[in-house]
């Protein structure tokens, strides 16, 4: 079983958010699940992958989330293998050759991004990224600006007294990355853009 570049694609952004890859069996397969209100994302994903999955999604009784996995495969090991070199997930040394279409930023910004908006004169993109170290995090700022043109940066952030990395893409970096996330995102996260009068194309940019 062969990846299709779009189906790396998606589960690229996967990894960068949400999805996990299990090790075990003897070859990988990804974890996908969304709470309930996101339900949608959940079978938009599964058609993407579907010759990967074993079925379609199903609700769990205890917690009410949506929840997917896909067949075992080879190919799905070798991403394990980027991205779980000792177990734990990290940002791939050589994301620049993984993190290339905007379909896998949309999906990362669906899974882990957050909007800090201000009514009629502000808008940012966030990406919770504290699960990464520092130089991960600065890794993947890097890419952004390498290969797509968005201007990002490192913040530190405070979560239960303790400081935690986070990607912030403000007014340098938000128009490039909007244009290139918005095609994707579905109904179920337009919370996480912008109101239409204070899009880029509004704003005369």
């Amino acid at each position: 079983m062969n990846l299709t570049q779009k189906q790396q694609d998606i589960i690229v952004g996967t990894l960068l958010g949400d999805g996990y890859l299990s090790s075990n069996t003897k070859n990988s397969h990804l974890e996908l699940k969304q709470s309930d209100e996101k339900k949608d994302y959940v079978f938009w994903l599964q058609k993407g992958l579907e010759n990967l999955c074993t079925a379609t999604p199903k609700q769990r009784r205890d917690n009410n989330q949506w929840y997917v996995n896909t067949r075992s495969s080879p190919d799905l090991t070798y991403l394990r293998s980027w991205f779980y070199p000792e177990g734990v997930k990290i940002v791939p040394r050589d994301i620049e050759k993984l993190l290339v279409n905007p379909l896998s930023l949309a999906i990362w910004y669906m899974d882990d991004g957050t909007l800090d908006y201000r009514e009629k004169d502000h808008y940012a993109f966030r990406l919770t990224t504290h699960s990464f170290t520092p130089s991960d995090n600065q890794r993947l700022v890097d890419v952004l600006h390498d290969n797509f043109g968005v201007d990002a940066t490192v913040q530190s952030t405070l979560i239960r007294g303790k400081r935690y990395p986070r990607i912030h893409i403000g007014v340098a970096g938000r128009d490039q990355f909007y244009n290139l996330v918005q095609p994707y995102i579905l109904n179920c996260f337009k919370h996480k853009l912008p109101p239409l009068y204070l899009t880029p194309q509004r704003l005369g940019l």
